[in-house]
C-alpha cells in the first residue's frame, strides 16, 4: 500500500514537482549535518559559538516573515519556486564551504531567509492542488522531504567511506539537484499563479498560538538531530565518522514511512489524536537516545523521533491553510515562523547547553518540550478533524 500511494502520487505531474521541491531541502540538509563536525573543526568554533552562529538562520527566517507579503505579491508563484530553490542550493554550497566566520553566518542567515519563503511557498500550493484537484497530498509531500533526508544522509556515508571530502559532496550534490529543477522549470514555470496573502505582517492570532508552539517543538526535535546527532554519535559516544550520519538516515526514512502513510493515516485515527500520540512517541525517542551510552540504542532513538513526529506537521500545517478570517498563506506562514524558529533557534540552544554540561543534556530539554507539546495538543481543539482536514475525498483504488 505504501509503494502504491507513492507511485500514485509521482504519477502526478503536479504533486510529483512540489515532492521534488520538499526533497531538495532535505538532501541538502543531510549533507550539511554530516559535514558538521568538519566545519566546526575548519572554523575552530566551540559548542556554545557554533550553538549561537546557528542563531543567524532564524534571524533570516524571521526577516522572510516580514518580507513575504512583499515578495509573493511581486513574484509569481512558479517564478519564486524555480529561482527560490536555486538559490537554496548555492546558499548550501556557501554554507559547507565557509572558510571564515562570517561566510558561514552571512550563509545562514539567508538559509533562514530564502528556507522560510520556499517553505511558505510549496505548503501555499500544496493547499492550492488540494483544493484543485480534490485529495489530499500534504502528508505525502512532506514524506519526500523525509525521503530527501535519508538520502542525502546515505549519501554522505558512502561519500565519506570514499574518502571523498565535504567540499566534492555539497558540489556533486548541489549540480545534480540544480539539473533536476533545470529539467523541471516548464512545469514550475507554468504557475501563474499569486500566492495570496495579507498585504501586511501581523502577528499571529490566538488560535493559531498553539499550532505554533507544537510546530515549534516538532522543528526543533528535527533540527537538534540535525545539526546535533553526527556530534553525539561521532564525539559523545566516541562512533565512526561513517556512522556519524546514520542518526539522522534513521530518523528521515522513519519520517519518510510515516508521511508517505499519513494522508491515509490520519482521517482515520484522527488529527488531534494523531498530534498527541506523535509528541509522546518523538519525547521516547529522545529519552532512549540519551539514556544509554550506546551508539546503537542512540541511533534507535533518533529514528523513533523521526516515527513520532512523522505526520504532526502536516496536520499542523493542514490546519494552519483553514484558519477563519486567515488566509491559507498567512495561516502557514504564523505556524512555519513557529516551526522554523524552533528548527533554526533549538540547536543553538542545544549548542549553549552542551558548552555547559554536554550534548545529552541539551537533547534532555527537547524531551521535555514534547511532552508539554501533546498536552498542548490535547487541550488545542483547533486540531480536531473538522477544522484540519482536507476537502473530502473517495480514496478508492480508481481515484486517480
Amino acid at each position: 500500500m505504501l509503494l502504491e500511494n507513492t507511485r500514485r502520487y509521482l504519477l502526478q505531474p503536479s504533486s510529483r514537482t512540489i515532492g521534488y521541491l520538499f526533497a531538495i531541502g532535505s538532501i541538502l540538509l543531510g549533507v550539511w549535518a554530516a559535514a558538521i563536525p568538519q566545519i566546526k573543526e575548519r572554523l575552530a568554533l566551540s559548542d556554545a559559538s557554533f550553538g549561537l552562529s546557528l542563531l543567524l538562520a532564524p534571524v533570516g527566517s524571521l526577516t522572510g516573515v516580514m518580507l513575504a507579503p512583499t515578495v509573493f505579491k511581486r513574484i509569481r508563484a512558479g517564478h519564486w519556486l524555480l529561482f527560490g530553490h536555486i538559490a537554496y542550493c548555492l546558499v548550501f554550497v556557501v554554507q559547507v564551504m565557509a572558510v571564515n566566520a562570517l561566510m558561514l553566518w552571512l550563509a545562514l542567515f539567508f538559509n533562514g531567509l530564502i528556507g522560510f519563503l520556499n517553505g511558505v511557498s510549496t505548503n501555499a500550493m500544496i493547499d492550492s492542488i488540494e483544493r484543485r484537484e480534490q485529495r489530499r497530498i500534504m502528508s505525502t509531500s512532506h514524506g519526500m522531504y523525509s525521503l530527501g533526508g535519508f538520502a542525502g544522509a546515505a549519501l554522505t556515508s558512502v561519500f565519506f567511506a570514499l574518502h571523498i571530502s565535504s567540499y566534492w559532496q555539497i558540489s556533486v550534490v548541489a549540480f545534480l539537484l540544480l539539473l533536476g529543477l533545470f529539467l523541471q522549470r516548464r512545469d514550475l514555470l507554468q504557475h501563474q499563479e499569486q500566492i495570496k496573502s495579507d498585504a501586511s505582517f501581523r502577528l499571529p492570532s490566538g488560535s493559531v498560538i498553539g499550532l505554533a508552539f507544537i510546530c515549534f517543538v516538532s522543528f526543533m526535535g528535527e533540527g537538534c538531530v540535525a545539526d546535533w546527532s553526527a556530534l553525539y554519535l561521532r564525539g559523545s559516544l566516541q562512533g565512526t565518522r561513517q556512522i556519524a550520519g546514520l542518526g539522522f538516515a534513521g530518523f528521515s526514512i522513519a519520517m519518510a514511512i510515516g508521511r508517505l502513510n499519513g494522508d491515509r493515516w490520519i482521517p482515520r485515527v484522527g488529527s488531534k489524536r494523531m498530534a498527541i500520540i506523535g509528541c509522546l512517541t518523538a519525547g521516547a525517542g529522545f529519552l532512549l537516545a540519551i539514556s544509554f551510552n550506546n551508539v546503537v540504542t542512540a541511533i534507535a532513538g533518533f529514528t523513533l523521533i523521526g516515527a513520532g513526529f512523522c505526520c504532526v506537521v502536516p496536520i499542523l500545517f493542514s490546519a494552519a491553510t483553514r484558519v477563519p478570517g486567515v488566509s491559507p498563506v498567512n495561516g502557514i506562514a504564523a505556524v512555519a515562523s513557529g516551526g522554523l524558529l524552533g528548527f533554526l533557534a533549538g540547536p543553538s540552544m542545544i549548542g549553549m547547553i552542551a558548552e555547559e554540561y554536554n550534548i545529552a543534556t541539551g537533547l534532555s530539554v527537547v524531551f521535555v518540550l514534547a511532552i508539554v507539546a501533546a498536552i498542548v495538543a490535547w487541550k488545542n481543539d483547533f486540531l480536531m478533524n473538522r477544522h484540519s482536514r482536507a476537502p473530502e475525498v473517495n480514496y478508492n483504488d480508481n481515484h486517480l
